[in-house]
Parts: C-alpha cells; sequence; structure tokens
C-alpha cells in the first residue's frame, strides 16, 4: 500500500474542506501535504483524521497545515433545527459554552434562544 492510498481519507477530508494551496507529494515512504485550512477548527479535523490512521505520533506523514483566519475557531452557518447549546457541543464538547459563542456574536444576536438558519456565527477560540 502506497502512503497515498494509506491517508486516501485525509486527502479527501481535506477536498472536502476546500483546502486551500494543497499539495501532496507522496516520497515512498512518507507521504508530505499541505495547503491552508481556513480555521484552527479545520485544521484539527485534519490532524485527527491524520492520527486515527497514522497513530498519535505518525512517522509516515509529515503535513504543513497552515490557517487563513486564525482570529476565531470557526466560523459556523446555522442551519434549520440547531441551537447554540448544540453549536457549543459540536465545536467545544460541551453545550454550556453556549454563552461565549452568544458573547462572540452580541453584535447580531440579542437572545441566546433566537438564532435563524443561514446566519454566520463566530466560534471563537477558548
Amino acid at each position: 500500500m502506497t502512503m497515498k492510498a494509506k491517508y486516501q481519507d485525509v486527502l479527501d477530508l481535506g477536498e472536502q474542506l476546500n483546502i486551500q494551496d494543497g499539495n501532496v507529494e507522496d516520497a515512498g515512504n512518507i507521504l508530505k501535504v499541505w495547503g491552508t485550512a481556513k480555521s484552527p477548527y479545520e485544521k484539527n479535523l485534519l490532524w485527527d483524521k491524520i492520527k486515527e490512521i497514522g497513530g498519535e505520533n505518525p512517522s509516515d506523514i509529515m503535513a504543513d497545515i497552515k490557517v487563513a483566519d486564525s482570529s476565531v475557531y470557526h466560523r459556523h452557518t446555522v442551519t434549520s433545527g440547531e441551537t447554540l447549546g448544540k453549536i457549543a457541543k459540536h465545536y467545544y464538547g460541551d453545550a454550556m459554552k453556549y454563552k461565549d459563542i452568544f458573547a462572540a456574536n452580541s453584535d447580531i444576536l440579542k437572545n441566546p434562544d433566537l438564532i435563524h438558519p443561514d446566519q454566520e456565527l463566530i466560534i471563537p477560540n477558548l
């Protein structure tokens, strides 16, 4: 199995996330990948996938993933049925962090129980 085949799920995820300036070089026993993710959240998704495949400290892949916007953890577009608690649980693993998301979006949100589909919310770095 080539390194590229081994890490194909990482490459597919990079494509789904629309990683910018992405490139892959299969150097035989090591795969070199680089590109720019939109946010720290997307960079973390890629690293989580790399570790899922190669272990905690994989030695057969070298990744250089930059972040386009590190001023926020992520920018989230609200979909129907979501709440700030569900969004907080998704990004932080803790629904009570909804207060941090509400505070970061106080310019567009006046009530933490009232969000609308297609609103773009800042998910702050905590």
